[in-house]
Protein backbone atom coordinates (compact mmCIF):
# COMPACT_ATOMS: atom_id res chain seq x y z
CA UNK A 1 0.00 0.00 0.00
CA UNK A 2 1.23 3.48 -0.80
CA UNK A 3 0.32 7.01 0.30
CA UNK A 4 1.33 10.14 -1.64
CA UNK A 5 3.39 12.47 0.56
CA UNK A 6 4.62 15.47 -1.43
CA UNK A 7 6.15 16.90 -4.58
CA UNK A 8 9.36 18.88 -4.23
CA UNK A 9 10.34 21.94 -6.24
CA UNK A 10 13.54 23.90 -5.86
CA UNK A 11 13.07 27.64 -5.56
CA UNK A 12 15.52 30.48 -6.14
CA UNK A 13 13.76 33.11 -3.99
CA UNK A 14 11.89 31.67 -1.02
CA UNK A 15 9.90 34.86 -0.32
CA UNK A 16 8.71 35.15 -3.95
CA UNK A 17 7.82 31.45 -4.08
CA UNK A 18 5.90 31.66 -0.78
CA UNK A 19 3.98 34.72 -2.00
CA UNK A 20 3.02 32.87 -5.19
CA UNK A 21 1.93 29.63 -3.54
CA UNK A 22 0.31 31.10 -0.38
CA UNK A 23 -0.93 34.60 -1.18
CA UNK A 24 -1.91 34.00 -4.80
CA UNK A 25 -2.76 30.28 -4.99
CA UNK A 26 -4.06 29.99 -1.42
CA UNK A 27 -1.92 27.13 -0.09
CA UNK A 28 -1.05 27.13 3.61
CA UNK A 29 2.34 26.52 5.18
CA UNK A 30 2.10 23.32 7.20
CA UNK A 31 5.67 23.07 8.48
CA UNK A 32 9.21 24.37 7.96
CA UNK A 33 12.67 22.96 8.54
CA UNK A 34 15.93 24.92 8.56
CA UNK A 35 19.09 22.86 7.97
CA UNK A 36 22.11 25.12 8.63
CA UNK A 37 24.57 22.22 8.23
CA UNK A 38 23.14 21.40 4.80
CA UNK A 39 22.55 25.08 3.95
CA UNK A 40 18.91 24.67 2.93
CA UNK A 41 15.36 25.41 4.07
CA UNK A 42 12.35 23.19 3.45
CA UNK A 43 8.86 24.68 3.55
CA UNK A 44 5.84 22.41 3.20
CA UNK A 45 2.54 23.71 1.82
CA UNK A 46 -0.90 22.14 1.43
CA UNK A 47 -4.33 23.09 0.20
CA UNK A 48 -6.40 24.21 3.23
CA UNK A 49 -9.33 21.95 2.24
CA UNK A 50 -6.98 18.94 2.18
CA UNK A 51 -5.61 19.85 5.63
CA UNK A 52 -9.18 20.27 6.90
CA UNK A 53 -10.32 16.87 5.64
CA UNK A 54 -7.09 14.85 5.85
CA UNK A 55 -5.08 16.51 8.61
CA UNK A 56 -1.41 15.54 8.67
CA UNK A 57 -2.02 13.08 5.80
CA UNK A 58 -2.74 15.93 3.36
CA UNK A 59 -0.50 15.87 0.27
CA UNK A 60 2.07 18.66 0.29
CA UNK A 61 4.28 20.71 -1.96
CA UNK A 62 7.80 20.91 -0.57
CA UNK A 63 9.65 24.10 -1.47
CA UNK A 64 13.40 23.48 -1.22
CA UNK A 65 15.47 26.63 -0.89
CA UNK A 66 19.22 26.05 -1.16
CA UNK A 67 21.06 28.91 0.49
CA UNK A 68 23.85 28.87 -2.09
CA UNK A 69 22.88 30.00 -5.61
CA UNK A 70 22.28 27.27 -8.21
CA UNK A 71 21.12 27.36 -11.82
CA UNK A 72 18.01 25.22 -12.21
CA UNK A 73 17.46 26.08 -15.86
CA UNK A 74 13.94 26.75 -17.09
CA UNK A 75 12.37 24.15 -14.74
CA UNK A 76 10.23 22.92 -17.64
CA UNK A 77 11.48 19.38 -17.06
CA UNK A 78 9.62 19.21 -13.72
CA UNK A 79 6.20 18.82 -15.33
CA UNK A 80 3.53 20.56 -13.29
CA UNK A 81 1.52 20.76 -10.11
CA UNK A 82 -2.27 20.56 -10.44
CA UNK A 83 -4.95 22.11 -8.24
CA UNK A 84 -8.72 21.89 -8.47
CA UNK A 85 -10.52 25.25 -8.12
CA UNK A 86 -14.16 26.14 -7.51
CA UNK A 87 -14.30 28.78 -10.27
CA UNK A 88 -11.58 28.75 -12.93
CA UNK A 89 -12.57 32.17 -14.28
CA UNK A 90 -12.58 33.88 -10.88
CA UNK A 91 -9.27 32.22 -9.97
CA UNK A 92 -7.60 33.34 -13.21
CA UNK A 93 -9.01 36.87 -12.87
CA UNK A 94 -7.66 37.11 -9.29
CA UNK A 95 -4.22 35.85 -10.36
CA UNK A 96 -4.13 38.17 -13.37
CA UNK A 97 -5.08 41.15 -11.17
CA UNK A 98 -2.10 40.23 -8.96
CA UNK A 99 0.20 40.50 -12.00
CA UNK A 100 0.52 36.78 -12.68
CA UNK A 101 0.55 35.83 -16.37
CA UNK A 102 -2.08 33.32 -17.43
CA UNK A 103 0.09 31.28 -19.79
CA UNK A 104 -2.72 29.02 -20.99
CA UNK A 105 -6.08 30.75 -20.44
CA UNK A 106 -9.17 28.68 -19.55
CA UNK A 107 -10.68 28.95 -23.04
CA UNK A 108 -12.50 25.66 -22.50
CA UNK A 109 -13.85 26.65 -19.06
CA UNK A 110 -11.91 23.75 -17.58
CA UNK A 111 -8.13 24.18 -17.58
CA UNK A 112 -5.53 26.95 -17.25
CA UNK A 113 -1.79 27.11 -16.63
CA UNK A 114 0.33 29.69 -14.79
CA UNK A 115 3.98 29.57 -13.71
CA UNK A 116 5.58 30.27 -10.37
CA UNK A 117 8.45 32.75 -9.98
CA UNK A 118 10.75 29.71 -10.42
CA UNK A 119 9.01 28.73 -13.68
CA UNK A 120 7.18 25.75 -12.20
CA UNK A 121 4.04 25.08 -14.25
CA UNK A 122 0.84 25.04 -12.22
CA UNK A 123 -2.30 23.58 -13.77
CA UNK A 124 -5.65 24.87 -12.53
CA UNK A 125 -8.64 22.59 -13.16
CA UNK A 126 -12.30 23.51 -12.79
CA UNK A 127 -14.05 21.47 -10.11
CA UNK A 128 -16.76 19.27 -11.64
CA UNK A 129 -17.58 19.88 -15.30
CA UNK A 130 -16.25 22.66 -17.46
CA UNK A 131 -17.87 26.10 -17.20
CA UNK A 132 -19.43 27.52 -20.39
CA UNK A 133 -16.84 29.41 -22.49
CA UNK A 134 -16.68 33.06 -21.44
CA UNK A 135 -14.77 36.19 -22.40
CA UNK A 136 -12.14 37.43 -22.09
CA UNK A 137 -10.82 33.87 -21.71
CA UNK A 138 -12.52 32.24 -24.72
CA UNK A 139 -10.61 34.37 -27.25
CA UNK A 140 -7.38 34.88 -25.30
CA UNK A 141 -4.25 33.34 -26.76
CA UNK A 142 -1.44 31.54 -24.97
CA UNK A 143 1.44 33.53 -23.50
CA UNK A 144 4.87 31.96 -23.36
CA UNK A 145 5.16 28.33 -22.35
CA UNK A 146 3.72 26.32 -19.54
Amino acid sequence: MMHFLHSMVRVRDLDAALAFFTTHLGLAETRRMEAPAGRFTLVYLAAPKDVETMGAAAPEVELTYNWDPEDYGSARNFGHLAFEVDDIYATCARLQAAGITINRPPRDGRMAFVRSPDLISVELLQKGGALPPAEPWASMGNTGVW
